[in-house]
Order: C-alpha cells, then structure tokens, then sequence
C-alpha cells in the first residue's frame, strides 16, 4: 500500500469508529452510553428513595420562562407539591422578574414610537377605548309637551 492509501484506510477506519460510538437503539438511546459520577450542589427534597439533589438556579431559569408548576416538576420528576414546598418563592420571584423585563421592554417600544404598542399600552394601562363615550350625553334629552 502507499501512503496516501494508508492515510485513507486509517480515515475510514476513524469515522467507522466514530459511528460505532453514536449508534443508537431503536428506541433513540445509545448503544453504548458512558456513565460517570458527578457531584451536584443544590437543596436536598424528598425522603428515603424519593431524595433528590435540585439546584434552585434551575428552577429559577424554568420559572423565569413562565414554565408551569407542573412542567417544573416534570423536569425534575418531583411531585408538585414538593416543588411548591421548597421553591415557591424562587418561583413567583422569577417569574415576577419577567413580568418586569418585559413591561419595560414593551414601554421601551412604545416610546421608540411604535404605533401599536403605543394604541395597545394606552387600551391596557390607561383604559383608553377605540370608541370613547361621553358619560354625559348618555342621559336623555329633556321632553317637553308644551308647544
């Protein structure tokens, strides 16, 4: 074989063996998965076999995305109330956070001069109406029988 053949063999066989690491099964996980130990830092929930170790960062960063209670603890496969238990000021703090962010995002808009999201502030904070009614000519004009 020359060189270049030899290169190429060596080529061929490196992405054969690249593949062979990333097949999976047909159910989507990996033939053969890696497994290691990792120390998380975080409040410990649960009893006996149900403990886990959950970073109140990562319940923030979810309820900041007005995630729901629910898919919070999906994510975490905690029941809800346990969630609720430990984290409920993490989570009305985060998603109270960006509520903020985006009232001021939405006000910075609209001082920018976008049209609607001025129209749609002015409906929502101000209560301004598309048909104003003056509340003084809604009472009836006077009846006079006299003539």
């Amino acid at each position: 074989m020359t060189h270049k053949e030899d290169e190429a063999t060596e080529a061929a066989t490196e992405v054969e063996n690249q593949e062979a690491h990333t097949e999976t099964t047909e159910t989507g996980q990996r033939k053969d998965p890696k497994w290691g130990e990792m120390t998380k830092q975080g409040l410990v929930i649960g009893r006996g076999a149900n403990k886990k170790v959950i970073d109140p960062r990562e319940v923030e960063k979810l309820a900041e995305y007005h995630c729901t209670i629910k898919e919070i603890a999906d994510f975490f496969d905690v029941p809800r109330e346990t969630l609720l238990y430990n984290f409920r000021y993490t989570i009305v703090k985060a998603q109270e956070r960006t509520k903020q962010r985006l009232r001021k995002a939405q006000l910075d808009l609209a001082l920018k001069g976008n049209a609607v999201m001025l129209i749609w502030l002015g409906k929502n904070i101000l209560q301004q109406q598309d048909n104003p009614q003056d509340s003084s000519n809604l009472q009836p004009l006077p009846w006079s029988e006299e003539e």
